[in-house]
């Protein structure tokens, strides 16, 4: 299944919604997904599950790009 997930990249900062990213990512549930980016110091804000019509728009964005682990 693949996700989007909304993140600040420093768990130290005050999360402000103008610095929030986001990046794709595949994985089997949601738990794997936060085990993948335990090591890169994320503060995670949303893990959401893309499928359907929802994903068929993400994957025609020029943003997306599946991370490699």
């Amino acid at each position: 299944m693949i996700y989007k997930v909304y993140y600040q990249e420093s768990q130290l900062q005050v999360p402000v919604r103008e610095n929030t990213k986001s990046l794709y990512l595949e994985a089997a549930d949601s738990r794997e997904v936060r085990a993948l980016l335990a090591d890169r110091g994320y503060n995670i804000e949303l893990i959401q599950l893309l499928e359907g019509n929802y994903l068929e728009y993400e994957q025609a964005s020029e943003n997306f790009h599946l991370e490699q682990f």
